[in-house]
């Protein structure tokens, strides 16, 4: 499989991961899809809790899914909603994945029609608190 083939598995099963989202409370539907380095695809969708602070979005329902299974080193990530307009991950998605991914990682947001864009991540967490600063300051 092409590495464009692959990509654009991904950009599907991020599109289907928002099918099964659990979100009754915003009806607002989210889809994640991760391609880990060897090739293994892990989809996640957002899952509502009434209290909202105990909500999982997508994103990290993809990497948490992916890290429990042994994965940690990761190579692209999609993400879709059922918006005409291109949404980015929250601001504790962002933290979250900057712990497992490189700061040119292609990160893609889907809109409903599929269509795509395509960022770094450090584009989305510039001047992040990572690894590095933790292993400086922290460990």
């Amino acid at each position: 499989m092409t590495a464009q083939e692959k990509i654009k598995e991904l950009f599907q099963l991020a599109l289907e991961a928002k099918e099964t989202s659990y979100s009754p409370y915003s009806k607002f539907r989210v889809g994640a899809a991760l391609l880990c380095e060897d090739g293994t695809l892990v989809k996640g969708c957002n899952v509502e809790n009434v209290s909202y602070g105990a909500t999982i979005c997508a994103e990290r329902t993809a990497f948490v899914k992916a890290v429990s299974e042994g994965h940690r080193k990761f190579t692209a990530l999609a993400v879709s909603t059922d918006q005409e307009e291109f949404i980015s991950p929250c601001g504790i998605c962002r933290q979250f994945v900057g712990e497992f991914v490189t700061k040119d990682m292609p990160v893609y947001f889907l809109n409903k029609s599929g269509e795509h864009r395509e960022y770094k991540f450090e584009q989305l967490l510039p001047l992040s608190f990572g690894t590095e600063q933790g292993e400086k300051y922290i460990l």
